[in-house]
Parts: structure tokens; sequence; C-alpha cells
């Protein structure tokens, strides 16, 4: 196995671009687990970590740009009040250590279904910069996810940011898992309101091949609120969105639990969401 390292961004689109097979690595907090216990044997891999330009953030006309080498510890820290739903959903990745390595581009590209940040990124409606030697795309984020660790990502592209529009409303973000702490999720579902539009999105992660959302329940939400801000969510307005969340899951049975506790599962985890999501709209309207 070749161990290949870019210095810039241009160098490391250009290493892609030779070498198509080349893993990328930064955190490694998948890809490593996955090298030792022999699941994956690339034939190189390419380290990202000295890429400046993955490295940072900024804001910009309204949104965030965030690097696709910032790892979570920074993202909870320097991006917690911006982005609550993203920090809530990092602190639930692994441990301290991990969550000191491992990044946001990574959970991205490995495209597995659990991954935890993919259900906010869908419901916060965000877009991934990927780039090439053949020029920079835009790929929103709901196009990104095509099978199980699959991705839209070609052969010669890299991950270089992750947008994110700024101030559209709460997001909320639930995970259950086998234990509390330090596990990869059996299911979770992410909420946001996009207040101005008047618009509900949510995700759901764990529960399918792909992460994913529910139209049908994003388009009951945004009828049935009482976006005003007065009325309290109604319960039967939450367990109908739950039911229709649900239902846009297709769970299987695993060693993290079954099937139909999946789809029980998202069905609360989506109720929840979606009356803390409007308690704290609510109290700010």
């Amino acid at each position: 196995m070749e161990f290949l390292r870019a210095t810039s961004w241009s160098d490391a689109l250009a290493i892609k671009a030779a070498r198509p097979a080349a893993l990328p690595i930064a955190g490694g907090t998948d890809v490593m687990v996955e090298i030792n216990f022999d699941r994956r044997r690339p034939d190189a891999l390419l380290d990202l970590t000295p890429v400046a330009a993955l490295s940072g953030w900024e804001r910009d006309n309204g949104q965030v740009s965030i690097g696709a080498g910032v790892p979570y510890t920074r993202l909870i820290d320097e991006l917690g009040a911006e982005l609550p739903g993203l920090a809530m959903a990092s602190r639930t990745v692994g441990s301290p250590q991990i969550r000191n390595r491992g990044t946001l581009g990574g959970n991205l590209g490995s495209a597995s279904p659990a991954g935890d940040t993919h259900p906010v990124l869908l419901a916060l409606d965000a877009t991934v910069d990927a780039g090439s030697t053949r020029g920079a795309r835009a790929i929103p984020i709901d196009d990104f996810y095509l099978g199980v660790k699959k991705s839209a990502l070609a052969d010669d592209e890299l991950i270089r940011s992750v947008r994110i529009p700024l101030g559209t409303g709460p997001c909320h973000f639930a995970k259950i898992g086998t234990r509390n702490a330090m596990v990869i999720a059996v299911c979770s579902v992410a909420v946001a309101l996009h207040v101005e539009a008047r618009t509900v999105r949510t995700g759901i992660g764990s529960a399918a091949p792909t992460p994913r959302r529910s139209p049908d329940a994003e388009a009951f939400a945004a009828s049935a609120l009482d976006w005003s801000g007065q009325s309290a969510l109604d319960d039967g307005t939450a367990r109908r969105f739950g039911e229709l969340v649900a239902a846009a899951a297709v769970p299987i049975n695993d060693v993290r639990g079954t099937a139909a506790y999946r789809r029980h599962a998202v069905t609360v985890l989506a109720r929840r969401t979606l009356s803390w999501a409007w308690e704290e709209y609510r109290a700010c309207a």
C-alpha cells in the first residue's frame, strides 16, 4: 500500500487525477478501522491533512462554508451557536479523541447510512463542494447519497467544503444507540424549521440504504404548523408527523436492532425533534 501526501489543494487534485483509486484520508477514524479489520485494502492512501484549504471555515452571503478537514470538536466549539443542529450531531460522534480527529468531509466521504452528520445536513439543505482537475462542482445534499457507502463523487473528485445556509430557523437532532455514548446509531432523525420559507426539512439516518428525507412528513408539517408561533404543537400533529417520517424509512434487521424497533424509534425521535424545534421557534416568535 502506497502512502501519498498532498501539500496543497491543487496537489491533492493532481494526485487524485493520476491515481483515482487512491483512498483519501484525513482523521482516519473510519478508514483505519476498515484497514485494521481487513475490510478494505486500497492500493494507495491519499493523506489530506497538510492541505490548508480544507482546515478552515468562513461565513459568506448568508451561509457558512466548512472545509472538509474541519474536525467535529471545532464544529462544536466554533460553530455551535450558529449551527446548533450540526453541533448536536457532532457531540454524539464517538469519544473526545474521535471527535478531535474525525472530520465532516470524512463523514460525507464514507457515505455510511449511519453517519451522524448526514440527517442534519439533509435537514439544513447543505451543498457539497467537490473538485477535480476538471473543475469545481456543487452537489446538492439531496443528490449526494446514492447507496450504501456510495456517493455522487466521481472517481477523480475530492470534497473541498460543505456549505450550509445560516439563520433559517431551529434545527434539532436525536439519535438512539445500543448504549448512551460512543456508539453507532441504531437510527437518528433531524428536523429543521425554515421559518422564512415556512417549510420543514427532515433527515433520517441508519434506517435505510442511504440517509434520506421524508417529503410527505415535511409537506404535512409545513401546512399543519401555526407559523405565527401562537399555538403549541398539537399532539395529533406530532404523532402524524412521526408516522410519516417512519413511513419513509426502509430499515433492516442487524446486530444493532430490528427493523420494527428502528421504525418505532424513528417515529418517536421525529415527534421529539419536531417538538423541540417548535418550542424553540415559539420562544423566539
